[in-house]
C-alpha cells in the first residue's frame, strides 16, 4: 500500500503539464477548501477528509454522504481526475455536491501538488 501512495505522489510530483508548488497549493487549498475538507486528520465535515486522496477510489471514505453522481462516476483520484474534477465537478459527475470550482489552471495545479503530499500514516 505504502508503495502504492508513493508511486501515486511520485506520478503527481512529476506530471508536466502543469506547473507545481505545492507550498502554494496549500495557501490556495486552506482559503478554498479548508472550510469543507479536514487534512490534518482522518475526519469528514461538510466534505470528506483529504488526508491520502492520492491514488483512493472517489465517493470511498467510510462514513461520509457522497452523492449518487460521485459514487456513481467510478473516479480514482490521480492529478489528471482531481484536475478534471476542480475545473468542473458538474462535467466529471453531473449532479455532484461539490459546489468549488477552480478556474485557474496553475492554482488547480498548485492544489492538486499539495493534495498529493498528504499521504496517507
Amino acid at each position: 500500500m505504502r508503495a502504492l501512495v508513493a508511486g501515486v505522489v511520485a506520478l503527481l510530483a512529476a506530471t508536466p503539464t502543469l506547473a507545481q508548488d505545492a507550498d502554494r497549493g496549500r495557501t490556495l487549498f486552506q482559503r478554498q477548501c479548508a472550510t469543507c475538507h479536514q487534512v490534518a486528520e482522518r475526519r469528514n465535515t461538510a466534505g470528506p477528509y483529504m488526508v491520502g486522496l492520492a491514488g483512493r477510489a472517489a465517493a470511498s471514505v467510510e462514513g461520509f454522504n457522497y452523492s449518487p453522481a460521485l459514487r456513481a462516476a467510478g473516479l480514482t483520484w490521480t492529478a489528471e481526475s482531481l484536475n478534471a474534477f476542480l475545473a468542473n465537478p458538474q462535467e466529471v459527475a453531473r449532479g455532484t455536491r461539490q459546489p468549488i470550482r477552480v478556474a485557474v489552471e496553475a492554482d488547480r495545479a498548485d492544489i492538486v501538488a499539495y493534495l498529493g503530499t498528504l499521504t496517507a500514516p
